[in-house]
């Protein structure tokens, strides 16, 4: 298990990576203004799901963040 400073550092830099600059530091603003339960989301996320479902949509993904754009 990592500490606290390390996930959170690790956790903002992937945001950015992920989304860019402006849209990490929108998505902290969003989690901060609303009444957010991340642990209670967590728990819905994938409702109803089963773990094939989870994992070909998670490789469908994938393939579409690799593919050039326009496919």
């Amino acid at each position: 298990m990592i500490n606290d400073a390390v996930l959170k550092t690790k956790g903002t830099e992937l945001l950015i990576k992920e989304f860019g600059l402006d849209n990490a530091s929108r998505f902290f603003t969003l989690i901060q203004k609303e009444h957010f339960d991340y642990t209670k989301w967590q728990e819905t996320l994938f409702n109803g799901l089963s773990l094939e479902e989870i994992s070909a949509n998670a490789a469908e993904y994938r393939r579409l963040r690799r593919a050039p754009s326009g496919v």
